[in-house]
């Protein structure tokens, strides 16, 4: 859940956390700015990325689970699916009971193929080869998300 105003209001917005954060946010868009397109790139708006994320991290998640991770209202997950299966991206079955377990598809896979490599192709002319700087700074990001993961939870 966001946190009240008055709390990011004390933070230090001139700080290097808040520089962190700055930098994550544009990174990200200049990364997705360098997205390739065409035809052997399945087309998807933001909340569907995000949906998207998280089914592939997590493959059978339910779309309650896929709203919490996501941080999206559960009527947005479910069209952003119901466009995503339209594109061949996932797959619904049911589960025991009246649950719903949501996969992405082969079609899926091979289009997170395409996109990686893209990315990593960018990456490695912006950054040479300094591999270990990559990890570290990877580490450093998968740990951040999950802790914003597991804050939705009550979890340290």
């Amino acid at each position: 859940m966001p946190r009240d105003t008055r709390d990011a209001v004390d933070a230090d917005a001139d700080g290097p956390l808040a520089d962190l954060a700055d930098l994550i946010l544009n990174v990200g868009r200049l990364v997705r700015a360098r997205t390739p397109e065409g035809p052997q790139v399945v087309a998807l708006t933001e909340t569907e990325r995000q949906v998207m994320r998280v089914v592939d991290l997590y493959p059978g998640a339910a779309p309650s689970e896929i709203a919490r991770r996501t941080r999206l209202q559960r009527t947005n997950v479910s069209t952003a699916l119901r466009s995503l299966e339209g594109k061949g991206m996932v797959s619904r079955t049911a589960t025991d009971g009246r649950g719903i377990a949501v996969r992405p598809t082969e079609r899926a896979a091979a289009n997170l193929r395409v996109l990686r490599a893209a990315w990593a192709q960018e990456l490695a002319v912006i950054l040479g080869d300094d591999l270990d700087m990559v990890r570290r700074c990877t580490h450093m990001l998968s740990h951040l998300e999950q802790r914003l993961t597991a804050d939705d939870q009550g979890n340290p």
